[in-house]
């Protein structure tokens, strides 16, 4: 039986909140989140990344609100946004006051830097009487002293408390538009923060691993976390906190919700295979080649580029497009029937023109539209390589029966 591409975890019910227009929790989509770097009072600087961000398929964005000058920046930046603006508020509440004068779609607030009951309820009812959303962002790196000598140091159950103990105060005056994040740079401790509070609470949850630190390892690190938790039906809103342009947790967010089912594929994803003995191309340097080609075309495919015609277009005859090589040649594939032959240093060109074929007219009207010889060219190249290069490419055969010759002579 077929198995379906799309991600089939049981989701965790939460209430759901709206930042703007963006709901999140409820059935809503996993939605992407991502923080400005600029200087918030550099107005132009910080909506022209804003913008990028937008383009790149953010949803939700977060800026500083550290001092006037920001909250100045946020009341000029909120009308022009084309996303929903998150103030970000750690020490000082009338930041929080002002950002909400701003006109914010929503405020986060730190448990472990803003501390005064006083304070924090104050905050709350003038979100309430705004209707305007709250994260609790509880953070491993700022934990309540109280609760760090309490439990030792910085435990799961600590930084669920330290959520909790700010939910009641939110209580307090009847506020509930919330959702709640508890994050660390710890991959184990945020995980089992974030499962101890989805049992806990019914608020939507935003997902992260924080200080992941700049790729590769951000990546792998935040999505470790992340992605652990998503498959087990935990998280409403996502971000990817990597030392790196902003642009950059947005792609990787999209990336995983993709690769998961979770959301709509609206770029590119570009497949390709980590070659072998019988590959006839430099499959790094082409596959690197189509990416930056077809990522500027913004097509919703997928696209395979694949080392030989032997296993290529099998292997990946899920993609919408693909080519593989043979004889310094491309062999173009849809849905892994050949349509075309090309000369190997069109490979590329050859993807794009197709990709905006296949945009244009659809996978079905590209089939009928094959190169009729294309087949019988590629099957030829195909056995052409398997006579030259035999089964084994990679020598495996003869590598295995001299190792169990040398086990049978230890014997």
């Amino acid at each position: 039986m077929a198995r379906s591409n799309t991600f089939s975890a049981p989701r965790r019910h939460s209430k759901s909140i709206y930042l703007g227009k963006v709901q999140v929790g409820g059935d809503s989509p996993v939605s992407i989140q991502s923080m400005t770097t600029t200087k918030t009072a550099n107005v132009e600087a910080t909506l022209s990344q804003i913008y990028s961000l937008a383009g790149a398929g953010c949803d939700i964005v977060r800026c500083t609100c550290n001092d006037g000058e920001a909250a100045i920046g946020l009341a000029q930046i909120v009308p022009r946004s084309p996303l929903p603006i998150v103030a970000d508020i750690h020490f000082h509440v009338e930041m929080a006051l002002a950002a909400l004068e701003a006109g914010v779609a929503g405020l986060r607030l730190n448990p472990g830097n803003l501390r005064k009951p006083a304070e924090i309820k104050l905050v709350a009812q003038e979100a309430k009487d705004r209707g305007v959303p709250i994260r609790i962002g509880v953070n491993a790196g700022s934990l309540h002293p109280d609760l760090y000598k309490k439990y030792n140091g910085v435990t799961p159950e600590a930084l669920v408390e330290s959520a909790m103990n700010e939910l009641s105060l939110f209580g307090e005056v009847g506020f509930e538009d919330v959702k709640i994040s508890v994050k660390a740079s710890n991959v184990v401790l945020m995980i089992e923060a974030y499962r101890i509070l989805a049992e806990t609470v019914d608020v939507p949850l935003h997902l992260g691993v924080t200080e992941a630190g700049p790729p590769p390892a951000g990546i792998i690190k935040a999505t470790a976390g992340i992605a652990t938790l998503l498959s087990e039906g935990i998280g409403d809103t996502i971000r990817y906190s990597l030392t790196a342009d902003p642009i950059e947790e947005v792609k990787a967010g999209r990336v995983l919700l993709e690769a998961l089912g979770l959301r709509e594929r609206k770029g590119l994803d570009l497949i390709a295979c980590p070659s072998c003995g019988r590959a006839e191309i430099d499959v790094i340097a082409v596959a690197k080649a189509a990416q930056e080609a077809l990522e500027k075309l913004n097509l919703p495919l997928q696209v395979a580029v694949m080392g030989c015609v032997v296993n290529g277009p099998g292997e990946a005859r899920e993609a919408d497009l693909g080519i593989a090589a043979g004889r310094s040649k491309g062999h173009l594939f849809i849905k892994g029937k050949i349509v075309g032959v090309v000369k190997e240093s069109e490979m590329v060109s050859a993807l794009v023109e197709e990709a905006q074929k296949i945009a244009k007219e659809g996978v079905e009207a590209r089939l009928a539209a094959a190169d009729p010889n294309a087949q019988a060219e590629a099957e030829a190249d195909r056995l052409a390589l398997l006579e030259n290069r035999g089964v084994d490419a990679n020598n495996s055969i003869t590598k295995i029966e001299q190792i169990r010759r040398r086990i049978d002579l230890s014997e």
